[in-house]
């Protein structure tokens, strides 16, 4: 078991409290502030060779993550109008390069953004703020280290999790003593003029994560359902997970040092000391997010196993699943039909049919499920070992129906089509962050590649039945 981290963190990374930012604003989140001095003055006690930060903040890769790569670091407040606020940190290349190695051992790939990587992918080497606002709170205690800096990948929460424990052996392999930061805020849709809109699921996201935080918790943590993750609009999961790695075999003592949500965005701080050894989570950490899923499936209603069957048969055999059997009569009418399909909380695949193209409700769920899966042109067909973590979600639409203006639409009730010549956009109801009218018309135009400020489109709307 690798005994190299000396401690763990949570940190939020709002640069609104940094003081020359919030020209006293920050005031209205003094909780959180009493809680970062506290982290930071946690973190130089300790006094750690190396500190590895954790954001989400920086360069993201769909199917790896990455480590900065240079010698010397730097960034500043510039973009929020305090540009002589900032930081300039070593950089800890010799772990960042054995944690690469390590990485590849188990199988991940991670990207290290050298000058020569940084000019093919046209990225400017510079801290983000998701680095700069906690390290200013640990500076201002004293901690003189270098830094390792990893950036999050969309990979599955498992595999960030295994990166994390490859991190910990890596320091451990270089002798080296590590303090890890997770660097992330959590849901961004606490209040009605939160930055991502308001959902009611926020509050719960936050809720739930905290309370597993506090008894560490991790399978379930790792376990989260994906549709909440979604409604959540979060930043500070996967940074989560990969810190979490750090600790596997470890036995950790976690202190909740705040939690509140002034502007509608969460923000949780908390320490997580080393004081034992254990065994290995990842086995419990499968076999819960296995036993979740089941629950799930056995739960799940007529349309939404028709999709998840469709998409599974079809990835598995090439061809197209069989509407038979003991169909409900509800599901052997005629209607168009959205099918979504969501990989821990991120969007996988959505296709639909405005109008019903096939004889039935349920040859069109297994069509667009199918095509979800396989056609949508922003996501890479889905492949066999993804279908045990995906969830669907389907949409069985009304007959659209015209309106004659903005006024008559309500985004939490009704979808939207506009249309103006061949061109048609559709946005379905109740999305999260979706709050008006003109924001859902504006968004469905972008869609279908009409200008924003045309008013000289049709409208027309309809209403879902939805099943998840």
């Amino acid at each position: 078991m690798p005994d190299s981290v000396v401690l763990a963190g949570l940190a939020p990374h709002p640069p609104i409290i940094i003081p020359e930012i919030g020209r006293g604003e920050e005031n209205a989140a003094s909780s959180t502030i009493r809680a970062m001095d506290a982290l930071g003055k946690a973190f130089s006690q300790v006094q750690p060779d190396t500190l590895v930060i954790i954001t989400p903040h920086g360069p993201v890769f769909s199917d790896a993550l990455s480590m900065a790569g240079l010698p010397e670091l730097e960034g500043d407040f510039g973009q929020f109008g305090a540009g002589m606020v900032g930081a300039r940190l070593k950089n800890d290349l010799e772990l960042a390069n054995a944690v690469i190695r390590h990485s590849r051992d188990a199988g991940l790939h991670v990207v290290l953004l050298d000058k020569r990587q940084l000019s093919w992918y046209g990225i400017k080497p510079r801290l983000d703020h998701g680095v700069l606002v906690p390290v200013h709170f640990i500076l201002k205690h004293g901690l003189d280290a270098p830094v390792a800096i990893i950036n999050i990948g969309m990979l599955p929460y498992l595999d960030l999790y295994r990166f994390g424990k490859t991190v910990a052996q890596a320091a451990s392999s270089l002798g080296r003593r590590i303090a890890v930061l997770a660097s992330g805020d959590l849901s961004h849709r606490l209040k009605p003029d939160a930055p991502a809109g308001y959902n009611e699921q926020g509050k719960v996201f936050d809720e739930l994560l905290m309370e597993k935080l506090r008894s560490f918790s991790v399978e379930d943590i790792l376990s989260m359902p994906g549709q909440l993750i979604a409604d959540a609009g979060e930043c500070g999961l996967r940074p989560i997970a990969v810190m979490l790695g750090c600790l596997d075999e470890v036995v950790a003592e976690p202190e909740i040092l705040s939690y509140e949500g002034p502007w509608g965005v969460g923000y949780g701080v908390a320490l997580f000391r080393p004081v034992g050894k254990g065994k290995s989570r990842i086995p419990d950490i499968i076999r819960h997010k296995q036993d979740k899923m089941a629950k799930k499936r056995r739960g799940e209603s007529f349309p939404v196993s028709l999709a998840r069957k469709a998409v599974e048969h079809y990835v598995r055999t090439g061809k197209p699943l069989v509407a038979e059997g003991d169909i409900p009569e509800e599901f052997t009418g005629k209607a168009g039909v959205f099918v979504s399909i969501y990989k821990e909380g991120n969007l996988r695949g959505c296709i639909g049919t405005t109008e019903p193209s096939t004889g039935s409700i349920a040859e069109e769920i297994i069509q667009n499920a199918v095509s979800a899966a396989t056609r949508d042109p922003r996501f890479s067909p889905v492949e066999t070992d993804e279908l045990d973590m995906l969830e669907y979600s389907v949409d069985i639409l009304s007959a659209p129906e015209p309106v004659d203006s903005v006024a008559e639409l309500e985004p939490k009730k009704y979808g939207v089509i506009c249309v103006k010549g061949g061109r048609k956009g559709l946005l379905l109801p109740d999305l999260p962050g979706i709050d008006t009218a003109a924001e859902q018309v504006s968004i469905a135009k972008r869609k279908a590649g009409i200008d924003p400020y045309d008013s000289n489109v049709r409208l027309h709307r309809f209403t879902v039945e939805r099943f998840r």
